[in-house]
């Protein structure tokens, strides 16, 4: 793909993201959605497989932003090793792709973690499993973590 198809592509992308998050919320499917419908490689199966991951893993908080895990496996999808290749060494070139995810999000982001990213984003963190808090935490929020997400989504479109 030329490099001013790609950048379509991964506006086109960002959009969808952005739209998808700000609708229905859980970042990681939001990215794999984005992804698989501007670029394809990512099956059904695999956005079903990554709703756990949304707000730090089971919304605890503590775990990699659901939009970077969304982001890694999207980029995993493309490089990652496959089953029948377990034997034959760890596929270094997509951890090589998965580092410079991470690194430019958290330069942009100032963390990893959801938790981090609530604290960057609002001041402070919060118990996403009690209503009242996920209701504050939603309206302080803003389109902070759609922005975050379309903005992985955009990335990986370019990385791949």
């Amino acid at each position: 793909m030329a490099d001013e198809q790609r950048q379509a592509v991964a506006e086109q992308a960002y959009q969808k993201a952005l739209q998808y998050e700000l609708d229905y919320g859980c970042c990681p499917q939001c990215v794999l959605a984005a992804v698989q419908e501007t670029v394809g490689i990512i099956d059904d199966s695999t956005i079903k497989a990554s709703h756990g991951l949304s707000g730090g893993g089971g919304l605890m908080g503590l775990g990699a932003c659901g939009a970077l895990t969304g982001g890694l496996v999207a980029l995993s999808a493309k490089r990652g090793r496959d089953r029948d290749k377990l034997d034959r060494g760890r596929f270094i070139n997509n951890f090589k792709k998965g580092r410079e995810l991470v690194e430019r999000f958290r330069a942009e982001f100032g963390g990893v973690t959801c938790a981090e990213l609530q604290q960057c984003f609002t001041g402070r963190t919060y118990d996403m499993w009690d209503e009242e808090q996920y209701r504050a935490f939603d309206a302080a929020r803003g389109q902070q973590c759609a922005r975050a997400t379309a903005t992985v989504t955009r990335w990986v479109v370019e990385m791949l």
